[in-house]
């Protein structure tokens, strides 16, 4: 068969198009331009640094259809893998990047394994093109995804793992640094979020020599998520494309185009309103998934001791070691007297310093350890010779510290702090009295009496702990609440108690369960009202005995005797039946509660809660911490982490809005005059001067005798002298 124009050898394009159509055919032209990739490739090898294009269009042209001949091009890659091994640095970059698009074609195209190229890939990381090594992060990152996106391949990942373990301790900075971005990058798309890639980064990475390394390691541990605040930016600025759209849309002219533009662009608005009403997904804290935390800590500590690097890196490192001792709750005792040196109110970024101090503390570090901290700020920032937000500042470190290490505040040093809750400035007072509040709950004996409050039924319920102690439960807390009604269980009442037996019955969720707490408390007030009238019964019988006991001054000296021994005998009884009674209801009511409590145990262990019924059991808990001087219930619940917010929120008396400014000024009008000017008429309904009625005219008609008033010649003031003195001879 004759060929007419064959430009085949010429145009490898055509050729390319052609043998993906049909492989067989043209499988001897394909051979033919092997062949002289080969030969070409032996030229090159001669000198890399030189750029060949023939080659280059050779080597694209093998790759694009390398899968039409596989046994033709099985050892294709190979080649280029040598090639790059050996003249990796002093390739021409051109024909570098030439080769790496290759293997890349090939490796979509399966033809290569995915180990020898990853390999092969990160040991060119160290290479001085930074075009190609972001180009090869990339890859690495896409295809590690790619290839665990059905399963998970251990095998793979573990093999990989090795080598970017190996390439972390690279002497090559670049490559060491771009190995750490590939592990997070990798960490953060849940594809390494197992704990060797965690403790891979905070053995190697945290101790790294090269700083870049250190910072980035650092940083993956903080929770730096760049990527959220460009999400957020990109959800904002849709919105301001619709609002310019809807604009656009009234004031331009109507066309088909721009209604089509405008629906599209409402579509994406509602997407972003959908993906904002999601729930967040948060990856699992790579800190939690540390083998050797007390190490870490202890190798960051000595690491930050002796570097010489600048404050923010030092930040770093403080900040770390704080949440590692925080959530694994570890002991390093050195780490708080060194970050004492640094509370200051002049040192630059120390509302972080101090909220590092809270995230250092927990309930088993000794209040000892923490006690000189509280000092520190005591003296350094609640004082008077400060501003007042200094010192609010200052307190609510403290609070925060305190609120993870109940036991490191002193009784003297806490009431000194408790009086500035009358202080002059709000910002101070509101601070101060977020402390009271705190140890309210948590250690109540350490304030003043009049400081403590009214206990609520769930301070009177929790049990204080010693330092160590830990909190068991038996059985859910506020599983009682789940008791049908108190009917069953009333503790005032015993026919109530004789009829239940002990017993329990299944809650029914009814709309009747609202009534049936509140005729409890009503029941309840009721029993404490009789209770107060019996008290008032016998201390009004109390002092009719005391009046009998005074007696006539008539009587004898042995009467009076004998009627006060009897008095005193009466006084004796009473008491001593008072008493018993006392000791008789408290111990009714210490077996009721005990009976109570085994109830709710054996309903926990013999029934499966439900939602609706641990949220019966959440409003009950909640309403123990509310009484009726405290409408709302305290934050109890200790984060991970201490927000900088809660130790610089500072009150402020916020700007009024147009609608309450204006409220504020009318109200200040109501008992005052009118605004303007008095005339002084005493009827205000009486006619006014020409004069007044002057000034509420328009100029032009009030014009001539502005004129009269501009400043006379001295002889037009003769003339009108003389005129005036001849009308008022003719007047006589």
């Amino acid at each position: 068969m004759v060929r007419h124009n064959n430009q085949l050898p010429d145009n490898l394009p055509q050729l390319q198009n052609l043998i993906k159509r049909d492989p067989d055919s043209y499988k001897d032209d394909f051979r033919q331009q092997y062949q002289h990739f080969l030969s070409s490739l032996e030229v090159f090898a001669l000198n890399p640094s030189d750029e060949n294009k023939s080659l280059d269009e050779l080597v694209i042209f093998i790759a694009q259809v390398a899968q039409c001949y596989p046994e033709e091009c099985a050892k294709f890659p190979q080649h280029l893998v040598d090639l790059l091994k050996n003249h990796a640095t002093t390739l021409d970059p051109i024909m570098r990047n030439c080769f790496v698009k290759a293997l890349i074609l090939m490796r979509n195209k399966n033809l290569i394994p995915a180990i020898d190229l990853l390999e092969l890939f990160f040991q060119l990381l160290s290479c001085p093109d930074k075009n190609l090594r972001s180009f090869l992060q990339t890859h690495i990152i896409t295809d590690i995804k790619n290839m665990n996106a059905k399963h998970k391949d251990m095998k793979l990942n573990s093999t990989l793992q090795n080598f970017m373990y190996s390439m972390l301790k690279d002497a090559n900075p670049k490559a060491a640094k771009m190995s750490v971005d590939i592990m997070i990058e990798l960490y953060k798309k849940n594809i390494w979020n197992d704990p060797k890639t965690v403790n891979v980064i905070a053995t190697v990475g945290c101790f790294s020599k090269v700083m870049k390394v250190l910072v980035a390691s650092l940083k993956f541990f903080l929770g730096h998520d760049d990527d959220e605040k460009g999400s957020d930016d990109s959800d904002s600025g849709d919105e301001v494309d619709l609002k310019g759209a809807l604009m656009q849309n009234r004031v331009n002219k109507k066309t088909k185009k721009r209604k089509k533009q405008l629906e599209q662009i409402k579509k994406q608005a509602v997407k972003a309103q959908k993906k904002k009403k999601n729930a967040p997904a948060f990856n699992f804290s790579g800190i939690h998934l540390l083998h050797n935390p007390q190490g870490l800590a202890e190798g960051l500590f000595k690491q930050l001791q002796s570097t010489n690097e600048r404050f923010e890196v030092k930040l770093m490192h403080l900040d770390v070691i704080s949440r590692l001792i925080g959530i694994h709750q570890l002991f390093l005792f050195g780490y708080y007297p060194y970050i004492t040196r640094f509370l200051q109110p002049h040192q630059r970024q120390v509302t972080r310093i101090m909220q590092f101090a809270a995230q250092a503390s927990h309930e088993l570090v000794p209040g000892d350890i923490i006690e000189p901290v509280l000092k520190t700020i005591a003296n350094n920032f609640i004082t008077e010779r400060n501003s007042s937000d200094v010192m609010a500042i200052g307190l609510n470190a403290t609070r925060e510290i305190c609120m993870r290490c109940p036991l490191a505040m002193g009784e003297d040093l806490l009431r000194d702090l408790a009086m500035y809750k009358t202080y002059k400035e709000k910002s101070v007072m509101m601070a101060a009295r977020s402390l009271i509040m705190l140890y309210r709950e948590q250690l109540p004996a350490l304030l003043h009496k009049k400081d403590r409050g009214r206990l609520t039924e769930a301070q009177a319920e929790r049990k204080i702990r010693a330092y160590g102690e830990v909190e068991v439960h038996e059985t859910i807390p506020g599983a009682e609440a789940l008791l049908k009604d108190s009917k069953e269980i009333d503790l005032g009442s015993d026919d109530d108690s004789d009829s239940n037996d002990g017993e329990w019955v299944n809650v029914s969720h009814s709309d009747d369960e609202g009534e049936n707490v509140n005729e409890n408390e009503e029941e309840a007030e009721s029993d404490e009202d009789v209770d107060e009238e019996e008290e008032d019964d016998s201390g009004d019988e109390n002092t009719d005995d005391d009046d009998d006991e005074s007696g006539d001054d008539e009587e004898d000296e042995e009467e009076e005797t004998l009627d006060k021994s009897e008095s005193s005998d009466k006084e004796h009884t009473k008491k001593k039946k008072s008493s018993n009674d006392d000791v008789g209801n408290s111990t009714e009511k210490d077996v009721q509660v005990l009976d109570v409590k085994e109830a709710a145990q054996e309903l926990a262990m013999t029934r499966i809660f439900t939602d609706e019924d641990f949220k019966r059991i959440n409003a009950a808990q909640l309403k123990k911490t509310v009484t009726n001087a405290r409408k709302r219930p305290l934050e109890k619940d200790r984060a991970e982490f201490v927000k900088l917010n809660s130790i610089e929120m500072i009150y402020k008396k916020r700007k009024h809005d147009k609608e309450s400014r204006l409220e504020t000024v009318m109200a200040g009008r109501k008992d005052r005059e009118k605004f303007g000017w008095k005339d002084g008429r005493k009827n205000e309904h009486s006619s006014k001067t020409n004069r007044e009625k002057g000034k509420q005219k328009n100029f032009v008609m009030m014009r001539h005798k502005a004129r009269s008033k501009v400043k006379k010649s001295f002889r037009d003031k003769q003339k009108a002298m003389r005129k005036h003195l001849l009308h008022q001879k003719k007047m006589k």
